[in-house]
């Protein structure tokens, strides 16, 4: 996680926000107390995708919208 990213919001929130993230690309059922280990990287997007894959451009997606709503941009 980058460190401007841990800085703006405590590992908690984060985390929650990891997970509401996983459930809006539907592998949240996969995931079991924490565990990721029956995610594929498929799944998550870590391959393919020009920013990353699907997790990653839900959470950019997210925080801009964050950003955007604090900030009245």
């Amino acid at each position: 996680m980058p460190k401007f990213v841990e800085q703006l919001l405590p590992k908690s929130t984060l985390d929650q926000f990891k997970y509401e993230i996983a459930k809006e690309i539907g592998i949240l059922p996969k995931i079991e107390n924490g565990y990721w280990g029956d995610v594929t990287a498929e799944e998550c997007g870590k391959v393919g995708g020009e920013i990353g894959g699907k997790m990653v451009k839900a959470m950019i997606k997210r925080a801009e919208t964050m950003l955007i709503n604090k900030y009245n941009i």
